[in-house]
């Protein structure tokens, strides 16, 4: 039988999957493959328990429309083979082998049919439906403080009422996008999406005449707004992701109040704008075959979702475009992280990804009673920001971060909450409350005020699922390895901020790719309340030449250079991805934690001839780190050993010390094999517009630098200290034919490391 054509997959594509290195994470497998045509596949697939496919122990699926599919049942445990065709077509692709184990999450995924069985199509349907209205205004009547309704009617409706009507945003001067503008116009979009969904939500909750004429007139001011212009998708994504789910929220809330002229005038533009961001999804990004547009993403859940199911009867594409979001919520979501829950792009775009994803979720989950938080990554995704984005410190999370200075903020604990409420897991909870103690003025902050609104989250969250009863983290792993995108965490006392220390450290398969940076092999230290190594810059905005030439760039970062050279993160994504690391290996025991990571392919495309870039982390005793770097090179060359803080760090010799304010850091570089380095600091951001970081407070930056070798082997002591406390770390060194091994003692207890032959 003849074999259908299987293009390869390249580094950004999906892959095929299952086969037989795939270890299945959840029941039924989630099936895909590269697309045969570019445009308008349809696909059979048989799942069979012979890798003959006899009819009697094969199923046929048939009328698949992309390269992705969520089969509508679990499997039974055993041995299967899959193959796929062109709808109508003899010719099948290869067989491929799979093993179901079994006592795996089942997570299927009702067929197209099945799904809009039960389906109400009366209005509202975005998040609660008639019946449930009614409920609610019973409630709020005989307790306005009922999932905290007064204060989202204080502070989320009231303003809007005279508030005067959001004028169109012009365009930028010539049509070239301006940071600054860019930033003002999202946000006065949000503006209107606040005075739009809030007034809806509030007129037809009091039955109130004077509330709901305003937010008709919110509504039509907006609808007549130009669908191509300014504030489309084309022109300004952010600005369209706001304008559309704001007619989505309207439209529905407010579809007993409108005439059929004003339905079809507000129909006309949602449509249309929904179909802007389908089309780039769907048929020009193809986040399907290639997953890694990070926008697009997101507007399956900012867009697609409410703006589907507020058309669904009424436009014919809308339930094409909301069957498509749910397959691949199913299947291909997410491709920043898998089961462990990490999100590679860092805790900011978690924050941000996460609190789209979970208003769509549910959504659904109200709607059309389909229930992803199931799925693995979201049973396991709040421990993400918990270990990786910790609710104490500042400066501590790798990737594109807007609140770069401050601890996580209220939208992060918002959505671990969300987390809680669906896994139960007090530690989630207990994140959120220290958070809301402290951010008590998020409202008011750019990268809040322009993204959600904390009342009307507060009131959904508290209507839809249940409290849970916060348990401080005093057992939290000691070391948490995220091996979905190689970021790897140490804690101690993480229940205790002014005794929590923390260490991060990442080796990752995604690279420099999206909003990730050359950073692999990187760390940032955390302690006794203080960030003592940062990543290093300010957020001005994505592609000012602070974010190309500095922050993106390994010289910000807590790595290595190589001749005065870092890894690959510049514009090509290809080249972003196979710019990765590794983690190669995490122990932990009562002496010490672990991990070893390489970083060598980050540098391919830079350095040729980097042969090893290894780098071990110890953290003995939970109380010093030791770190060991091993270098190899095909000819001789230096190394820049980097790191960054807050404070000027005092420079003697081999040692560097940074005084921060509740903590200080002692720095020892106790062994290198070409002999001592040279350290240099300063305080300049190089490459980049002085205009952009004027009057920003500096950072220092210390570059070590050894004499030009084949291959170097470096040994750092760092030392976290208490303001007006020392540690006293004792170490030698036994220099043997053998190799080279070095002895800490601190407090009695004695710790070997062992280092390659010298050179």
């Amino acid at each position: 039988m003849q074999s259908i054509y299987q293009p390869e997959s390249g580094i950004l594509d999906v892959k095929y999957s299952p086969d037989e290195q795939t270890i299945l994470i959840e029941n039924p497998p989630r099936f895909t493959w590269l697309p045969v045509q570019l445009e308008n596949d349809q696909y059979s697939m048989q799942i069979s328990q012979n890798k003959e496919f006899t009819p009697e122990q094969t199923e046929t699926i048939e009328h698949i429309p992309y390269n992705f599919y969520t089969p509508n049942s679990p499997l039974e445990p055993g041995t299967y083979y899959w193959r796929y065709s062109l709808l109508g077509s003899t010719d099948w692709s290869e067989a491929r082998k799979f093993d179901v184990p079994v006592n795996l999450p089942n997570t299927p995924l009702p067929s197209r049919v099945e799904r809009y069985k039960e389906v109400n199509l009366a209005h509202p349907r975005l998040w609660l439906s008639p019946d449930q209205v009614e409920q609610f205004k019973v409630k709020i009547k005989e307790n306005p403080q009922h999932c905290n309704w007064s204060t989202f009617y204080e502070k989320s409706v009231i303003p809007w009422m005279e508030r005067e009507l959001m004028p169109e945003p012009g365009p930028y001067p010539e049509n070239k996008r301006v940071i600054k503008l860019w930033r003002q116009m999202y946000m006065d979009c949000q503006e209107t999406l606040y005075a739009i969904r809030h007034l809806s939500v509030a007129g037809v909750m009091l039955d109130d005449e004077k509330i709901l004429k305003r937010a008709k007139e919110w509504l039509l001011h907006v609808a007549n707004w130009d669908t191509e212009g300014t504030t489309s998708r084309d022109y300004n994504d952010e600005c369209a992701f706001r304008i559309v789910a704001a007619l989505a929220w309207g439209y529905d809330w407010l579809f007993h109040h409108l005439s059929s002229e004003e339905k079809g005038l507000v129909r006309h533009s949602l449509r249309r704008r929904t179909e802007q961001v389908a089309d780039h999804v769907m048929k020009r990004s193809k986040i399907h075959q290639v997953p890694y547009d990070s926008h697009a993403v997101r507007s399956l859940s900012s867009v697609l979702i409410p703006c589907s199911i507020a058309l669904l009867d009424d436009a014919p594409e809308a339930q094409e475009w909301l069957d498509y979001t749910l397959e691949y919520y199913a299947c291909l979501y997410t491709p920043w992280g898998g089961k462990d829950g990490g999100w590679a792009e860092g805790g900011m775009y978690w924050t941000t990804g996460m609190a789209y994803l979970i208003d769509a979720l549910n959504l659904v989950k109200n709607y059309l009673n389909l229930d992803y938080y199931k799925r693995p990554f979201f049973q396991s995704t709040g421990d993400f920001p918990l270990y990786c984005y910790s609710q104490d410190t500042r400066r501590a999370s790798f990737g594109d971060q807007s609140n770069l200075g401050e601890r996580p903020g209220l939208k992060t604990a918002f959505n671990i909450r969300q987390f809680a409420g669906v896994t139960g897991n007090g530690l989630y909870q207990w994140y959120y409350e220290q958070v809301k103690a402290w951010d008590t003025e998020a409202d008011q902050k750019f990268f809040n005020y322009g993204w959600w609104d904390f009342p009307f989250d507060d009131m959904l969250y508290l209507h839809d699922f249940p409290e849970v009863a916060a348990i401080p983290p005093a057992n939290a792993e000691p070391v948490k390895w995220f091996k979905d995108i190689g970021w790897v965490a140490f804690h101690d006392k993480m229940d205790q901020p002014e005794e929590h220390i923390m260490l991060l450290t990442k080796s990752s398969s995604y690279g420099s790719l999206s909003h990730s940076h050359g950073d692999q092999n990187s760390f940032l230290l955390h302690a006794f309340g203080e960030p003592l190594v940062v990543r290093s810059g300010h957020y001005v905005g994505f592609n000012s030449t602070m974010h190309k030439k500095w922050r993106r760039q390994t010289i910000s970062h807590n790595s290595l250079l190589i001749d005065g050279v870092g890894q690959y993160a510049d514009g090509n994504k290809i080249l972003n991805k196979q710019a990765n690391g590794t983690i190669l290996e995490v122990v932990s025991n009562d002496e010490y934690s672990y991990v070893r990571e390489d970083a060598t392919n980050a540098y391919k495309q830079t350095v040729p001839y980097l042969n090893k870039f290894l780098r071990e982390i110890y953290f003995v005793n939970q109380s010093y780190f030791v770190i060991v770097d091993s270098v190899d090179l095909d000819q001789p060359g230096s190394v820049n050993w980097l790191l960054h803080s807050l404070h000027e760090m005092e420079i003697n010799d081999q040692v560097f010390k940074i005084e921060g304010e509740k903590a200080d850091l002692e720095g020892r570089f106790i062994y290198s094999s070409s002999g001592n380095l040279c350290l240099d600091k300063n305080n300049e951001y190089k490459d980049v517009d002085p205009s952009e970081v004027e009057g920003l407070p500096k950072e220092w930056h210390l570059q070590a630098t050894t004499k030009k070798a084949n291959g170097h082997r470096i040994v750092t002591l760092l030392t976290p200290n208490r303001k007006g406390e020392k540690k006293y770390v004792s170490y030698f060194m036994d220099d043997q034919d053998h190799g080279v091994h070095l002895y800490f003692t601190e407090n009695g207890k004695t710790f070997r490391v062992e280092v390659a032959k010298a050179y």
